[in-house]
């Protein structure tokens, strides 16, 4: 991350003191040499999940960053795709890697908790965004969600199975936290973004209590664990009537 082509040191520092919005547009140029990207992996297991349930007509990637989950979106969607995103650094740099080939594509500054569209969408996905967002946010996001998708349309993302406690990504994805929670505790703005910010099971029931019906698909790409559960899923929460 401190190569030639990522942010230095004094780069994230000033991004971590910023508001979330502020930060993401000081990163934006490098934002796609760090690890806060999704990584290509990632998004190509849900491109081939999504491909299995699909097509779809017009689709919509939420908190879409640099547009990384917008080509995973040209794959899979006939009509259009759409990017939101509150940062105008990402979606600038977004603009400059449009999908060499597929359905229109529209990027549009806006607020994930007030999305400026009716519904006039079949899939809705999101790739590493829930951190970003408080767990009394959930719901409004997710009535969001709802309200701008097509009656059976879904909303797609990934989860994937916590690490063992014993293991140094445990460790590491606590301490992050650890340091946003105690930043944001002594500084103003606030810089909402956390690793370990839901159980699975808060969010399954805040889509249910949103409209959605809550399905899931595993990730084959990325194996199981040892009691033989995936490594990796997708949720697929559908829309109801």
């Amino acid at each position: 991350m401190y190569g030639p082509e990522g942010p230095s040191l004094r780069e994230l520092a000033v991004q971590a003191l910023s508001s979330v919005e502020r930060g993401y547009d000081l990163l934006a140029p490098k934002f796609d040499h760090t690890p806060f990207r999704t990584p290509d992996p990632v998004l190509d297991a849900v491109a081939a999940a999504l491909e299995r349930l699909g097509p779809f007509g017009d689709g919509l990637d939420l908190c879409c960053g640099t547009g990384a989950g917008l080509d995973v979106l040209a794959r899979v969607c006939r009509g259009s795709v759409t990017g939101v995103d509150f940062s105008a650094g990402m979606l600038a740099v977004a603009r400059e890697h449009a999908p060499a080939a597929g359905p229109r594509v529209a990027r549009v500054r806006g607020d994930a908790r007030a999305l400026p569209f009716t519904a006039a969408f079949d899939l809705v996905v999101s790739f590493g965004a829930l951190g970003h967002f408080l767990q009394g946010e959930l719901p409004g996001l997710f009535r969001g969600v709802h309200s701008v998708l097509r009656p059976g349309g879904l909303f797609a993302f990934p989860v994937f199975a916590p690490p063992r406690p014993r293991s140094r990504a445990f460790w590491t994805l606590l301490g992050f936290d650890a340091v946003m929670r105690v930043r944001n505790a002594v500084w103003r703005p606030p810089f909402v973004m956390y690793y370990r910010a839901f159980r699975f099971g808060d969010v399954r029931r805040e889509l249910e209590r949103a409209g959605f019906r809550v399905e899931l698909y595993a990730l084959p790409e990325f194996g199981r664990r040892a009691d033989g559960s995936p490594r990796g899923r997708m949720i697929a929460a559908r829309r109801l009537p």
